[in-house]
C-alpha cells in the first residue's frame, strides 16, 4: 500500500555536527568505528551516520548495534541506505534514529512504508530541482544533504563540489533542514552556519583524526561561535 499525505514529524534532532563513519580510516588509526564514534561524541558531535562501504550486512549491523550501545540519549543515529539494517537494528532494541538515503536508493515513499512514521528520513540532493522534488515528496523527508561542498575520496560517486556560495545558493530556498557533506573542515562551520545550514557532515575530518575528541571540539566550537 502506498503512503498518503504527511505524517507528523518527530521532533527534529541536533544535526550540528554531524559525524559519518568511516571503518578503514578509523582502522587506519587504531581504533574502530564504536571507539571513534565515542570519542567523538565527547567532543561534541550531535549525530552520528554510520556508513558500510565495504563489509557484509551482519559487519553492518553488529556497526550499528555497538553504536548505538556507546551513544547518549541526546545523539541522533542513522543508517546509511540499508533500510534492513535499520529495521533488523530497531528489531534487536537499538536506539536508531532513522535512516540516510541517496537519489538512486529505494524511493523515499516506499523507505516511509517499510520504517514507519517515527523515522527521521534524510536524503542526499545536488540540485534545486532534487531539493524542490526532497521538500514536495508526500511521504515525508525530514532533512536533505546538499554537497559534494568540496572534492571528497571518501564517496566515489560524489557530485561536482559546490563550494560554500553553491550551498549558499541552494540551501535557503529548500524548507528543510540542509546539512553539508563533502569534505567540510572546521573552517567551514561558521559561513555555513551564516548561509543557513542545519550543520556541516564531517568524515576524514574527524574519522582519519588523530585525537577524534579533539577533532570533533573543533568542529562543535567553530559550530557555537558562530551562533
Amino acid at each position: 500500500m502506498g503512503v498518503k499525505g504527511n505524517f507528523g514529524p518527530p521532533a527534529p534532532p541536533d544535526l550540528s555536527v554531524y559525524l559519518v563513519s568511516d571503518a578503514a580510516q578509523a582502522a587506519a588509526c587504531g581504533r574502530d568505528v564504536p571507539g571513534t564514534v565515542a570519542e567523538a561524541v565527547a567532543g561534541g558531535v550531535t549525530a552520528v551516520q554510520v556508513r558500510e562501504k565495504d563489509g557484509t550486512a551482519r559487519d553492518f549491523l553488529d556497526s550499528v548495534l555497538r553504536i548505538s550501545a556507546v551513544l547518549p540519549e541526546h545523539v541522533a543515529l542513522f543508517v546509511n541506505d540499508r533500510v534492513d539494517v535499520y529495521l533488523a537494528a530497531r528489531a534487536a532494541g537499538a536506539r536508531v534514529t532513522g535512516v540516510h538515503i541517496g537519489q538512486s536508493d529505494l524511493p523515499v515513499a516506499a523507505v516511509r512504508t517499510l520504517t514507519g512514521p517515527e523515522a527521521v528520513i534524510g536524503l542526499s540532493a545536488a540540485t534545486e530541482d532534487e531539493l524542490r522534488a526532497a521538500a514536495k515528496e508526500p511521504a515525508r523527508v525530514d532533512y536533505v544533504g546538499i554537497g559534494a561542498l568540496h572534492a571528497t575520496r571518501t564517496k566515489a560517486d560524489a557530485p561536482p563540489e559546490l563550494g560554500i556560495e553553491g550551498f549558499a545558493r541552494l540551501a535557503p530556498p529548500t524548507p528543510l533542514p540542509a546539512v553539508a557533506i563533502g569534505g567540510v573542515t572546521v573552517a567551514d562551520m561558521a559561513p555555513l552556519r551564516a548561509a543557513g545550514a542545519a550543520g556541516g557532515a564531517v568524515v576524514s575530518g574527524i574519522c582519519a583524526a588523530a585525537d577524534p575528541r579533539t577533532a570533533a571540539r573543533a568542529y562543535a566550537e567553530a559550530w557555537g561561535r558562530s551562533a
